[in-house]
């Protein structure tokens, strides 16, 4: 059952080696191992997923694939779930962690106006960047960790519902 969930939903083998930002990894990408749906190798692209969606830094998805790649977990899963955060999520769960950083380092939170712009990012790195930066840091961590044991639960949870299900002899 959840391997067929995620069949559904997983990106087109084709479609991510022809992807021109993931070119950067080559041969690499031909390893079949990095294709297969197994209890192991989604639970940990799960976690690379989630973690690099929490990371604020360009580039995600090539990051997201070279941890698939050195992890070998499943490469397509891992870079689709990078899109958690998109541009509709990322203002929600990206402000999401600068409370959590505030939380955590005990500071005020602090009104701020986002600018599109470099100066407004050079400028906030040392207002609300620390505690942005920790609560990214942290909910990757988080949800990476929770992403990975929960796969790895459920996956052993469905097989175990499916072979009580089979007809004994």
């Amino acid at each position: 059952m959840a391997k067929k969930l995620i069949k559904r939903f997983m990106p087109d083998q084709q479609a991510i080696k022809d992807n021109k930002c993931l070119k950067v990894f080559g041969s690499l990408l031909h390893n079949p191992n990095l294709w297969h749906l197994n209890r192991h190798s989604v639970a940990k692209a799960f976690a690379v997923g989630l973690f690099f969606a929490f990371m604020p830094v360009p580039f995600q998805m090539i990051l997201a694939a070279a941890a698939a790649i050195i992890l070998h977990a499943n490469l397509p899963l891992s870079v689709a779930l990078v899109w958690l955060t998109n541009p509709f999520t990322m203002p929600f769960i990206f402000y999401g962690c600068y409370l959590v950083g505030t939380l955590i380092l005990g500071v005020r939170e602090r009104s701020f106006q986002f600018e599109a712009s470099w100066q407004w990012v050079i400028d906030s790195l040392s207002t609300i960047g620390p505690a942005f930066l920790l609560g990214c840091g942290v909910l990757a961590l988080l949800f990476s960790v929770l992403g990975y044991f929960t796969i790895q639960m459920l996956w052993r949870y469905q097989t175990i519902k499916a072979w009580q299900k089979r007809p004994h002899k």
